[in-house]
């Protein structure tokens, strides 16, 4: 129990951090991480549901991504950049990854892991080529740039002083900026307290019973493909979801931002640093992982400045050699936390 507590004070740690990010890190820069890490602290939640708590391999979750993704851009673009073409163009993604998914999990979750992990690769692929080639409708390679909601556009004024400018507070301007920022936000909050629930309601002591041991759950009168059916079609929709919010967010949505296989590395990655089965690694293990990918090069590039006059760290610390001290750092962290930093915490904690 203190191993747990003690992981959900850093994980409510992270979320107030992110609560107050646009306050505490003024920057362009900072502030997108912010939302990056939103966006992906639900993506790797929802992929820790399968992975961490079924036993689930998936490679397609990004493809769930995608199409929450594209199914906004696709309607502010094609459509108009209204709240109501928003709302079709997220069901629309919803509904497609729930389609989709039950094909998957009612054709593919009776075989053997391996193999079904192999079909959720193959159909992801063929997402992502038809993304590529279907350039009509998604932009092709080039992706769809659109308008999104007037509410989340800088020029809006949320907020304004006695001569009619945008007022700030603390230094923020209250323009639509600060809106789209707390409506990824607070839709991100709210999706991972659903997946919290989720795991914490019957149906995630089923799902783990799964986990352990299949053909004992089933015999005891639980229908497992069934269950492993509907958590496929929970996970796909909170992809989806996020995509969604993240298309909102960037105003761009293309293969490589969302439906990319370097996403779903990513994602596995960050479930496996923050800790499978435990969901609330998901809040640590994206935030590491997206701290890493923005700021390794710049301190690298800082202690290559710092160590100039010291034979070969320079060359060592370039920046350009970020992915190797990247798989390094991963390496360690596996090493001294072999369970996750989330799940090494709430062992060791419960050994004393």
């Amino acid at each position: 129990m203190k191993g747990n507590t003690t992981v959900k004070l850093i994980a409510f740690a992270i979320w107030a951090l992110l609560l107050f990010a646009p306050f505490f890190f003024q920057e362009v820069r900072q502030v997108e991480v912010a939302a990056r890490i939103a966006v992906f602290i639900v993506l790797v939640a929802s992929y820790d549901l399968l992975i961490g708590y079924t036993g689930i391999v998936s490679f397609a979750h990004t493809m769930f991504f995608g199409f929450g993704a594209y199914g906004v851009a696709i309607a502010m673009k094609q459509l108009d950049n209204t709240w109501g073409y928003w709302i079709v163009g997220a069901l629309a993604g919803v509904l497609v990854a729930i389609v989709i998914a039950i094909l998957i999990g009612l054709l593919s979750l009776r075989v053997k892991a391996i193999f079904f992990a192999m079909i959720t690769l193959a159909t992801a692929t063929v997402a992502l080529v038809l993304a590529s080639q279907l350039s009509t409708f998604t932009g092709g390679e080039d992706g769809i740039t659109y308008s999104v909601p007037d509410v989340f556009k800088p020029a809006t004024k949320l907020l304004t002083d006695d001569e009619g400018k945008v007022l700030k507070i603390a230094g923020v301007r209250m323009n639509g900026k600060i809106a789209a920022y707390y409506f990824v936000f607070a839709s991100c909050a709210l999706m991972f307290w659903v997946l919290l629930r989720i795991v914490g309601s019957p149906l995630g002591t089923v799902l783990k019973a799964i986990r352990e041991n299949e053909a004992r759950a089933e015999g005891i009168g639980y229908r497992v493909v069934a269950y492993r059916t509907a958590v496929f079609v929970i996970a796909a929709i909170a992809a989806a979801l996020a995509g969604a919010i993240y298309a909102t967010w960037l105003k761009y949505t293309g293969p490589e931002t969302t439906l990319s296989f370097a996403i779903m590395i990513d994602i596995l990655l960050m479930v496996v640093i923050g800790g499978m089965g435990t969901i609330w690694g998901a809040v640590i293990g994206a935030t590491l992982m997206v701290l890493a990918q923005y700021y390794l090069r710049d301190l690298m590039e800082v202690a290559a400045d710092a160590t100039a006059s010291i034979p070969l760290l320079p060359e060592l610390l370039s920046p350009d050699r970020w992915l190797l001290w990247l798989g390094i750092i991963f390496i360690l962290l596996v090493y001294f936390f072999p369970a996750g930093i989330a799940g090494t915490i709430i062992q060791r904690r419960a050994a004393k």
